[in-house]
Order: structure tokens, then sequence, then C-alpha cells
């Protein structure tokens, strides 16, 4: 195995603050008139894997990390980014072997090898971010490599149908165990000024949430190489800005969050196109179970109680209104766990709660008074406009009302900045986090129905919001390996009639995708990866 060298910059600042602002090496690719400008209302938490799991910071990595897998355009299927193979199972099936590209390196000429995507792989799960995606890691026990080129999966999952997913999700950057520190977060100056960038693109300037600046990567032997030489990314505060730049020329594509009332006005708008993409995304609201009302946290602590609180939310809810009036049909209503178009998708919550679909008042009057509960229930309601989109405001102020009928709750509806949302909203050793119902969206790390279970129900999931269910948890890792498409099928319809009644997030609508381009500009594709990755964007 190639010795890295020891004196490397190892070691890194762990803290993010220092986002802020990071030096431009060489030329800035902005400057470039040929260059694809993007704009975007998405907010960056991290530009470390191991630090985020979010849309706006995954937007950035998927363009400068590399993944032993990935999807191609228009297939949901993972293919060899710089894996050499489709990789092997042992005959018992807890072990994945794949092997690397020959001659992979970084854009600082360090070679990139096997040893690297152990690093990568197990700082995710050492470091552990409360942020971060190392709940995506949950079935790999171990990582070994052998060799330069040889990669050993160890996985507690026999066979298990969503690894290559996993490795091609926000947990699969391959990053530069030179610049990158093992045990604790690493700041964007180290990063970009280390050009650790392996992917179709290497950074060239960093300015947290205002600018960025990407140069074709030459050294990228990946599945998508660049088409275009040159791309800058704009961040703008807020949708009508957004939508101003796009109509005015200032960018060439204006994708994450315009307004459904904006993206209906530029669908007749001659100088632009609006593109869509397959749908996955999804919004809901969470439960903190520690903190809600009748919480495990809570003096007044009933699980009878706080199961009550949720289910008399869920009979309130009216889902086909929030579509029609505040999405206008952009979103559609979401009555399971699994979005439509996936493999176990069955509506539940429709046949459980309000009235085939539509709410119920005298549903939820029963499931209160059946359990005791005092009315009205005082619900502080959490939500962000700002990651979330604009409409926000518009869907949560209707929520509030809906959840007011008949005077069964009371709810102190409140806006938290982004970067203080994401971190006071779970609840971690030594915090039982700050809201007791919130607004979440998932938009998937692969098109694979796990997706929108491992990260919310298993043990130690992403959501953190202190919910645990043995036997839903035993049955998510049962369908991860369920080779019998029929049967898994049935798991998965299990886990959702289980967390139907369990009720620690509450699915409210499914959208898709939508960009918006200058009428010159080529090769904008929302394809079934449910990312929009930049090298195949041209400019006419």
């Amino acid at each position: 195995m190639n010795i890295k060298k020891i004196g490397a910059a190892v070691a890194s600042l762990a803290a993010i603050a220092s986002l802020a602002a990071c030096g431009v090496k060489g030329g800035d690719a902005a400057s470039d008139g040929n260059a694809i400008t993007i704009g975007t209302t998405d907010k960056i938490v991290s530009l470390d894997p191991a630090a985020s799991y979010d849309n706006g910071s995954y937007a950035v990595q998927i363009q400068v990390f590399p993944f032993l897998y990935a999807q191609d355009y228009g297939s949901s299927e993972m293919s060899p980014d710089i894996a050499a193979d489709n990789g092997t199972w042992s005959k018992d099936g807890t072990e994945f072997t794949v092997k690397l590209k020959s001659g992979l390196k970084f854009a600082n000429g360090h070679d990139l090898t096997a040893s690297d995507v152990k690093f990568s792989l197990d700082r995710i799960k050492k470091i552990n971010d409360e942020n971060g995606p190392a709940s995506l890691l949950a079935n790999i026990s171990s990582v070994e490599a052998p060799d330069d080129t040889t990669v050993v999966i160890k996985d507690s999952v026999k066979n298990d149908v969503t690894l290559k997913q996993v490795l091609g999700s926000p947990a699969g950057p391959i990053v530069d165990e030179q610049v990158f520190s093992g045990s604790k977060v690493t700041d964007a100056d180290t990063i970009v000024k280390g050009d650790a960038f392996a992917g179709p693109y290497k950074l060239t300037s960093f300015k947290l949430n205002e600018a960025l600046s990407y140069e074709k990567n030459p050294s990228y032997k990946g599945l998508t190489p660049a088409k275009n030489d040159a791309v800058q990314v704009k961040y703008f505060a807020d949708a009508s800005n957004l939508k101003l730049a796009i109509q005015q020329g200032q960018v060439d594509v204006a994708y994450r969050q315009l307004t459904p009332t904006d993206i209906s006005d530029l669908q007749k708008d001659k100088n632009v196109k609006v593109v869509n993409g397959p749908g996955g995304e999804e919004r809901f609201i969470t439960f903190n179970m520690k903190i809600q009302p009748y919480g495990t946290a809570q003096k007044d602590a009933d699980a009878n109680k706080a199961k009550a609180v949720r289910q008399a939310a869920a009979n309130l809810i009216d889902r086909e209104a929030l579509a029609t009036d505040v999405y206008k049909g952009t979103y559609t209503p979401l009555y399971s766990f699994i979005p439509d178009g996936l493999a176990g998708h069955d509506d539940t919550l429709k046949a459980v709660y309000g009235d085939n679909g539509k709410p119920s008042l005298e549903k939820a009057k029963k499931v209160l008074a059946d359990a005791g509960v005092k009315t009205p229930v005082e619900l502080k309601l959490q939500y962000n406009a700002e990651h979330y989109g604009a409409s926000s405001a518009d869907e949560y102020s209707a929520i509030k009302s809906q959840l007011e009928t008949g005077g069964l709750f009371k709810v102190d509806l409140q806006q938290t900045e982004w970067t203080q949302y994401q971190k006071e909203r779970v609840v971690t050793e030594s915090s039982d986090g700050a809201y007791p119902a919130y607004q979440l969206g998932w938009f998937p790390d692969y098109s694979d129905p796990d997706n929108y279970l491992s990260p919310f129900f298993r043990d130690g999931n992403f959501v953190n919001n202190g919910y645990a269910n043995k036997e839903v948890n035993d049955l998510i890792v049962q369908q991860a390996g369920e080779q019998d498409k029929a049967k898994r099928e049935e798991l998965l319809k299990q886990i959702q009639k289980l967390e139907t009644d369990d009720l620690s997030t509450l699915p409210l609508l499914q959208g898709a995708q939508v960009a918006v381009t200058r009428t010159n500009i080529s090769g904008v594709k929302l394809d079934a990866s449910f990312r929009f990755r930049y090298a195949s964007v041209t400019k006419g």
C-alpha cells in the first residue's frame, strides 16, 4: 500500500465558523463570461461531509467529491464512479469487495487510494456529528483496505440491498486523508486551500452562503465528467430576489427555492424555461418525543397522552388545502411514509386518520378525550422559511389554523434562523432539544424506500427526536437484507402501519423538483438521483 506522507496536513480546525471566508486560489472562475451561473436560496451548513446532512451542503459536496458509486443521469441504478467494478459479495453475504480505478488522484496531486475510502467512511462514524449522516452507515460494521485499489466492507445485514445506495449518498463522499481530520470536523478554509477535491469540479473560492466558484477538475476519472469549464453559484436571501435574477439574466439557472406562484409566473416568460424533475421530496411535522406535550422529559409525562396529541394533530390536518391553496398543485398530499412511486407505498394515514383524507374534528376530540387530555393543548410549533422556502410561512400559518379548529390546540408558531434551527431541533446526550414540534423536509439520498425509513425511525436516526421502537428498528434491518421483492414490500408496509400508530413524524406533502433556466442553457437534468449535478449543463 502507498504510505501517505506522515507530515501531511491532517489536523484541522473544528469550528464551522471559519467557513465564513476562504481565499481564492489562482483566478476566479466566475470572472469567465462562459461560466455557468446558478442561483439558489439553499444554505450550506458545512463543506465537510461528516458535519452536514442537508440539501444545501450536499449540493456542493456532490460536485467536488467522488463516490464509489453514483446514479447516472436518467437512471435509478447505481453505477461505478471511482469504483472499477460493481463489487462482489462473499458467499455468506457479509463482505462486499470493490476495486478502485487505477491512477486516481485528488486535485492537489495526492494519490486517491483504498486507504482514503476507509478513512472517509470511518471518520463519519467516529465524528458522529449531530447534523451529520452517520446514521446512514448503521449497517457497516467495518471497512478494510488490504491494498491500494481494494476496499472490503463488512456489513451487519447479509446481502444488504441498500449498501451501494448508501455509498452514493451524503455518507459516501471520498475525502483526502492528508487534508481532513480523522476525528474532528474540518473547516472549509483548510479544505479549499488543500485543494482536497477529486470530483468533477474543484472549488477555487468559497464564501459561505454568498458565492462559490468551481473549475472543472481534469484529474476526475468518474461517472459524470463536466461538460463546462466553470460554474459560479450565487446565494440569495429570498425567492423574490432569485426570481428577479433569473428573469434579468443575472443567473443562468435558478434552483431551490422558488415559490409556486413564482414558478407559475415564470412559465409564461418567453426568456426562460421551466425544467421539471421526478418527485420524492417530502414535507412533514416532527414531534420531539421528550418535550412535546406529555413527552418523556415533561413533569406530566404520559406516553398515552403524548401519542393522543400526535394522533389528534393527524386527524385535524387538511393536506388537500395545503397542496392546493399554498402550493398551487406543485405538491400533492402525502398519506404515507414512503412516497408514491416507490415499493411499499401505502396510504395508511388516509385510512386511519381524518375522514378519508379530509380532517375530522370529531375523531380528534375523541382521541384526546379517551386519553384524558385537557384542551386546549398548548403546542409550540417551529418552522423555517429560510431553508424550506418562503411558502413555509403560509403553510405553517394554515397548519396553525387547522390545528386550532374547534379549540383543541393553542399553537404558538415560531421561526428561527436556519443554522440555529439545525442545532436546536435535535435531541442529544446533553440536550432535550428546543422545539416540541417542528418542520422538516426530506430530499432523499437515494431512490429506495429504505431512505424514507432508516433516517427517521431506526436507532441512532438522523432526525434525533428521541424516538425509538425496537420492533420498527428490527423490521427496518430485516427489509434491508430481504432479496425477495414481494417479501420486502410486505415488510415495508408493516413498518408503515406501526409508524402510522406511533406518529413520531407526521407526513404532509410530496413534491417534485423544479429548476428554471435561461433559453440558451441546455443539459439541466433533475433525475432519479434527486440531485442537480452541474456537470451536464452547457451554455449556448
